[in-house]
């Protein structure tokens, strides 16, 4: 596996070993070894989720929980394409504030890891396209929390004008609205 740096301390891109032939592939989505020798340690996954979205432009996000239930989150675009967007929380951090997105698709095998303190979320570029990711925490309805998906102050560049949403991520509140509780 290649560790990537992104613009933020923590999150990464990581691109696995792809082995193929006329067969198709074989990868290592996941390997506790591999992210120990690149300086990513202490994360124990504790919870597979997987969503399909029908439509091309279904945005979903920009999710977080508040502690003690923060998540750590490894994302894979398994089926079709994503553009993928993780938000600093962490106050005190440089990129406090501050966004970065990702092309995740079936065919680039790319891979994000989500820190605890960093809102996320993310746009289909196809139809019926599936993602899976790793959390290490359960998620808790209580602590459940995000940021409504056009906020101007973050000012995230969305490659759809007019998104596919849920009535929750519609009514999400604006970051200068929340109380960031994550440190840098």
């Amino acid at each position: 596996m290649n560790f990537l740096d992104t613009d933020f301390e923590g999150a990464k891109l990581i691109e696995p070993k792809v082995f193929g032939d006329h067969r198709g592939f074989f990868l290592e989505s996941y390997s506790r070894k591999a992210f120990e020798e690149n300086g990513v340690e202490g994360i124990e996954f504790a919870q597979d989720n997987h969503s399909l979205s029908r439509e091309k432009g279904v945005l979903r996000g920009l999710h977080f929980q508040l502690p003690p239930h923060t998540q750590t989150k490894l994302i894979r675009c398994i089926h079709g394409s994503i553009f993928d967007v993780i938000v600093d929380l962490r106050e005190g951090s440089p990129t406090f504030g501050k966004w970065q997105g990702f092309e995740l698709t079936e065919s680039n095998f790319r891979m994000l890891l989500v820190p605890a303190g960093f809102a996320h979320g993310f746009c289909t570029l196809e139809e019926n396209t599936e993602v899976q990711y790793k959390v290490d925490r359960f998620y808790a309805p209580q602590a459940d929390s995000g940021i409504v998906w056009n906020d101007p102050d973050i000012g995230v560049v969305w490659p759809v004008e007019t998104p596919v949403l849920s009535e929750k991520d519609r009514s999400l509140a604006r970051f200068t609205d929340i109380q960031t509780p994550f440190t840098a």
